[in-house]
């Protein structure tokens, strides 16, 4: 069992930071559900870790804090973003779209324009996909937006996947990489799971606080 932060490596002095940009399709008339938003969230960031088209930009981002900034579009402003580059995962009826990581300085005008702070969506249970999945648990005392919850379920997988004996990673991958948010016992959880999360504190939770766990459930 071993303890991940989602802060690996100090940025590179003088450069500015980078982040991995998603962006969460909600729409006013049909919204996703908070679980299937953590869901999607999780696995469109390791689709887009496996994507050959951006391992430079994916090197160059994990030499430094693997940032994640969540975003929030919808209608004409979502269509938009599928000219970017980037990975689309739909689960449950959610979707999310993931972008290649680069300097916070140089983000894209179509995503820079969308809202970070305020995505809180209703929840609701998901089905669970075949396995293999990724059982993810969130910290029940940690209260976090969706938003912020969606980038901590996406460090998890990040982090689930690079720690993955090759075999493994490949057979997730191969099945779509599905994830899979479960209400399950907190200490339970924490002594099963393989990755766990310590947030760095800059938004909602105390510094320290860990706040997702996940493991690998396999047939």
């Amino acid at each position: 069992m071993s303890d991940h932060p989602p802060v690996v490596h100090d940025d590179p002095e003088g450069e500015p930071p980078w982040a991995m940009q998603l962006a969460i399709r909600a729409e006013k008339l049909d919204p996703p559900s908070h679980e299937a938003v953590c869901e999607a969230a999780a696995s469109a960031v390791v689709h887009l870790l496996a994507d050959e088209r951006f391992a430079d930009a994916v090197a160059r981002w994990e030499e430094g804090r693997i940032r994640k900034v969540t975003r929030r579009a919808r209608g004409a402003r979502w269509r938009d973003l599928a000219a970017l580059p980037g990975v689309t995962v739909a689960r449950g009826g959610a979707e999310v779209r993931a972008f290649p990581p680069g300097p916070v300085t140089e983000v894209p005008p179509a995503i820079a324009k969308l809202q970070i702070a305020g995505t809180d969506l209703a929840h609701a249970e998901t089905e669970p996909p075949a396995e293999p999945y990724a059982v993810l648990v969130h910290n029940p005392d940690a209260k976090m937006s969706t938003g912020k919850a969606a980038a901590q379920s996406g460090h998890a997988a990040h982090l689930l996947y690079r720690t993955l004996p090759p075999g493994d990673r490949a057979a997730w991958l191969t099945a779509g990489a599905p994830v899979h948010l479960l209400a399950f016992p907190w200490p339970e959880a924490v002594a099963r799971a393989t990755v766990h999360i310590r947030d760095a504190g800059y938004t909602e939770v105390a510094p320290g606080t860990m706040t997702a766990v996940t493991w690998l459930l396999t047939p």
